[in-house]
């Protein structure tokens, strides 16, 4: 059975509540269930966290061990180089996710340190871009 870990940055908690008009109204404990039902033959795991050595460490914690990554680090795309490394010091592939489409918004967001770190990019599909990343895998 394939082990794929879902992994989001900060604000993601505040998914169904934050921006709606942007990011939605479904919480993603809510999507997560969904996507358990639609993937059972796949062992999915959730991590969810606003600080970024814990989305550091939870890399190195299945990045030897695991099928794939699918990851939405949130404003930690733009600036975190330390979370980019940290998918390169690692064997698991990755695919990086976002929500909204990243490069119809502000300037500050049309770069990210982690696309060339993963195996590709999903983003503007909203939580569909999930579901996209997991079949990838």
């Amino acid at each position: 059975m394939k082990k794929i870990l879902i992994l989001n940055g900060p604000n993601l908690n505040l998914l169904g509540k934050r921006e709606p008009g942007v990011y939605g109204n479904q919480s993603f404990d809510d999507y997560f269930e969904t996507l358990k039902s639609t993937f059972p033959e796949i062992e999915l795991h959730y991590f969810q966290s606003n600080h970024e050595g814990a989305l550091i460490d939870k890399v190195h914690e299945v990045g030897f061990n695991f099928d794939g990554i699918v990851i939405n680090a949130g404003g930690y795309t733009h600036t975190s180089i330390a979370l980019a490394d940290a998918l390169s010091a690692v064997t698991t592939p990755a695919v990086e996710v976002h929500i909204s489409n990243i490069h119809a918004r502000e300037s500050f967001r049309h770069h990210s340190y982690l696309t060339s770190r993963c195996k590709g990019m999903i983003c503007g599909l909203g939580l569909r871009g999930y579901e996209l990343a997991v079949r990838y895998f």
